[in-house]
């Protein structure tokens, strides 16, 4: 068990420092001690009047709950290795995962609801009479008030109630389970198991740096709440994709993509906008948008593991050589020349690859169907297949003759985007709205089955 008794009062050693002037103390607690001795100040934890949180985002939540318990998984595997024990049941569980160099958690902030005094602070001094910490004392029933940090507290649980659960019942999860597996897997091995024994002690051995303010009322909760939250500047989605290391389909766009010149592109991290000074690159944020739909059938990458890039890479090679080939794709002023160079459009061909090989409905001719097609489609600006929705029912059935069964009625938000003062077909912002439209195109052109008459005959059964 994790939980601690916290009915007395418990001494503990800190830190004090003056954060812009104001009396913090900073102090390292065990993973399950903070839990057991924390609270969050939202919605769903005190009265309306004290809420100093905002509201728990538990997808947000798993996600944290994964990362720190790869972060774990990766200790325990490094503490065998330190040991000269045997590493391979560790190495094939991250490999499942997918490893990463390194992992932190950055502290959590606190509020103590007291004064300094309170607390009873006593000086710890060294050999020269100098105070290096405090020993403080923590009344009975004392709680923690996270300001920053509950998304991480609550991955916390998460994590220790995961590894309890695999541990007494020898199984994984059927429902939530933050390690991927199939459920052919479910049960565990006796190597298994005793991996995830040590992965338990490990956790409750880690320890997570606080940062404790006193007594600070609702409101000062709150400001520090705004101001820890809002005041940094986040980091570019260039830069980020370019450091992160971990992330399976961002190591496939690095490894394979760029450094082995499957691309057809040169990735940049930003976009050029002016289309006249387009130089044929990609933004990267662009290739790991279209990336994630096509491994995940999802707009980011975050959940990604390495089963996500080992189910589809073929079919993702044969994607994007066929985009490669792609007429005036990564060439100068490519944006002048095909819509292709647009990202929405590679987002429809990604959904509809993805679809084919690994959707509920996926059927390898159809992806043959689809690939080899790819060249066929007029990707030029001069296509009137993307003026569908700007065309009367008369001018569709002349130009486009069939297309109106594979296309969503124009009830709703059908601005797909517009021609410029060129002729030039400039897609719209929205891509999420837009790329499964542009995709029941190209189902249209190649003669394949209508995602429509798909969910129609899946409502049906």
């Amino acid at each position: 068990m994790y939980n601690t008794t916290f009915n007395a009062s418990t001494r503990h050693d800190v830190f004090g420092s003056y954060n812009l002037g104001q009396q913090t103390l900073t102090l390292s607690l065990p993973l399950a001690k903070f839990v057991e001795i924390t609270d969050v100040a939202n919605a769903t934890g005190v009265v309306p009047e004290e809420i100093a949180q905002r509201e728990l985002d538990r997808a947000h939540a798993t996600g944290l709950a994964v990362y720190i318990l790869k972060g774990v998984l990766h200790a325990a595997r490094n503490e065998v290795k330190r040991q000269g024990g045997e590493t391979a049941v560790f190495d094939k569980l991250l490999e499942r995962m997918g490893d990463r160099r390194h992992y932190s958690l950055q502290p959590i902030v606190v509020s103590i609801p007291a004064k300094l005094e309170d607390l009873d602070p006593k000086p710890i001094k060294d050999a020269n009479e100098t105070i290096i910490a405090y020993r403080v004392t923590f009344p009975m029933g004392t709680i923690l008030w996270v300001v920053d940090g509950q998304h991480r507290r609550y991955a916390m649980t998460l994590l220790l109630d995961f590894l309890k659960h695999v541990i007494n019942n020898r199984a994984y999860p059927k429902k939530g389970s933050l390690y991927p597996v199939d459920k052919s897997e479910i049960d565990l091995n006796a190597g298994d198991l005793a991996a995830w024994r040590m992965v338990y002690q490990m956790a409750l051995g880690c320890t997570i740096t606080v940062e404790a303010h006193l007594n600070l009322d609702v409101e000062e909760q709150r400001q520090l709440f705004h101001d820890l939250n809002n005041l940094g500047k986040k980091v570019s989605a260039g830069t980020s994709f370019e450091f992160d290391s971990s992330n399976p389909v961002n190591n496939y766009i690095k490894e394979v993509l760029i450094d082995g010149g499957v691309l057809g592109a040169e990735v940049h991290e930003k976009d050029v906008t002016d289309w006249a000074e387009h130089d044929g690159s990609i933004a990267r944020k662009d290739v790991v948008a279209v990336c994630s739909i096509l491994f995940l059938n999802k707009t980011n990458a975050r959940s990604a593991t390495p089963l996500h890039v080992a189910h589809m890479e073929e079919a993702a090679r044969a994607f994007w050589e066929r985009v490669g080939s792609i007429p005036h794709f990564g060439e100068s002023q490519a944006k002048l020349m095909t819509v292709a160079a647009q990202p929405v459009v590679l987002k429809a061909l990604a959904k509809l690859t993805y679809d084919f090989a690994r959707g509920r409905k996926a059927n390898p001719d159809h992806l043959e169907q689809l690939l080899d097609g790819i060249s066929e489609i007029d990707f030029s600006h001069e296509n009137p297949m993307w003026d569908y929705y700007d065309m009367s029912p008369e001018d569709r059935r002349r130009k486009l003759p069939g297309l109106d069964a594979y296309m969503p009625s124009d009830d709703g938000n059908r601005d797909i985007g517009g021609r410029d003062e060129s002729g030039h077909m400039r897609f719209g912002a929205k891509h999420n709205d837009i790329f499964p439209l542009l995709g029941d195109m190209f189902r249209w052109r190649l003669g394949l089955p209508s995602r429509h008459d798909e969910d129609e005959q899946s409502a049906a059964a």
